[in-house]
């Protein structure tokens, strides 16, 4: 069996550090590993509309701004396909058989899906659309008969789901569709970088976010400004690290390298962490290191961005080739399904012999 990976973002805007943290740079690794046959990054527009359906512009234009940022990061064209979500029908006609196999008190049981409804306040009155977003991404995952779906803990509930969807069409049908397992960020101390408030998830809403292609005078102000421990009051108090965010951005970031060019006082991570947790090491000093590692990191990325925003028309033709290629992938599945389902009518050469012996019989 082909390995082939499926993940994707919804288009909500530029990309921040967060999600290079989460997902990004292992999409990178994962995607010049060599181990995977095929590679499907999706552009979730049609999923980014359940609940912005009032404002299609803004998915509109926010699809670029992902695209930019995929590509400055490192997703190659040559080796990832890109894809955009709505050109691509077949999802949502795979969507609409899987919802006989799905119960709507199965998708109140998902607790992805109720965390959803609740940061959105949608308790009273959900989107049949949103709501049923747990088949949409089953269609989405299987459509590409993706083995591998990188994401986070938070998504586990969504791929079981995808699983069950899976089993039980192969109980039913036969075996047309390839049940997909997930794969865990493998470092967890980056599984979610907080926001520079210091607050749990970051978040372009409550404006704590460092963007991938932000300036670097932007980049130093929100580093000067982050949440660190309320209790290290003074340079020579011992400091907490666990959850403070500066060393969870550390956590993330920094690399052995980067403390002999920008904090020569300490081999690595731990030495420094020793030192806060002790006393005698001041905010100032930890953020100044982190200012500098963050600038080294972001400063390729935020220039390959300014090189690719100077030809919009590839960009478009990057996605454009890449959902060509999905599309046709997705036609191969859907076919399956419909064979496997007995609804393919006109490419069924044995139904229509047999319905017309049958008819013979009765007009002799």
């Amino acid at each position: 069996m082909s390995k082939i990976i499926l993940t994707g973002d919804r288009p909500t805007g530029k990309l921040h550090v967060g999600h290079y943290v989460g997902s990004l740079r292992r999409r990178v690794e994962l995607q010049n590993s060599g181990e995977f046959d095929k590679i499907f990054i999706m552009i979730a527009d049609a999923q980014a509309l359940t609940d912005n359906f009032d404002n299609p512009e803004k998915v509109r234009q926010n699809i670029i701004e992902v695209a930019l940022d995929y590509l400055a990061v490192g997703l190659d064209p040559a080796k990832s396909n890109l894809f955009i979500q709505s050109q691509i029908s077949e999802l949502t006609e795979l969507s609409f058989y899987y919802m006989n196999l799905v119960t709507v008190s199965r998708l109140q049981r998902n607790p992805t899906v109720k965390t959803e409804i609740q940061m959105r306040n949608f308790e009273s009155s959900i989107p049949v659309g949103f709501f049923t977003y747990p088949i949409s991404q089953a269609a989405d995952i299987t459509a590409f008969k993706a083995t591998t779906v990188p994401a986070g803990e938070d998504q586990e509930p969504m791929i079981e789901q995808c699983k069950e969807i899976v089993r039980k069409f192969n109980s039913i049908y036969g075996e047309a569709l390839v049940e997909p397992q997930i794969l865990l960020p493998d470092n967890a101390a980056c599984l979610r970088l907080p926001g520079i408030d210091g607050k749990a998830k970051m978040s372009k809403s409550l404006g704590n976010c460092i963007y991938l292609s932000e300036e670097p005078e932007s980049i130093q102000k929100k580093v000067m400004s982050m949440f660190t421990d309320p209790n290290h009051l003074r340079v020579e108090d011992p400091g907490q690290v666990e959850g403070n965010p500066v060393f969870i951005y550390l956590d993330a970031f920094a690399k052995d390298e980067h403390f002999a060019e920008f904090a020569p006082d300490y081999k690595n991570l731990q030495e420094m962490k020793d030192h806060y947790s002790r006393g005698g090491l001041g905010d100032v000093k930890v953020k100044r290191f982190l200012n500098n590692v963050l600038q080294t990191e972001l400063e390729p990325i935020r220039n390959r961005r300014k090189e690719f925003q100077k030809d919009i028309p590839y960009v478009y033709e990057v996605l454009k080739k890449g959902t060509e290629v999905a599309r046709e992938m997705a036609a191969d599945t859907l076919s399956d399904v419909k064979n496997a389902m007995k609804i393919n009518y006109f490419d069924d050469k044995e139904l229509i012999s047999m319905q017309s012996a049958k008819y013979e019989e009765t007009l002799n």
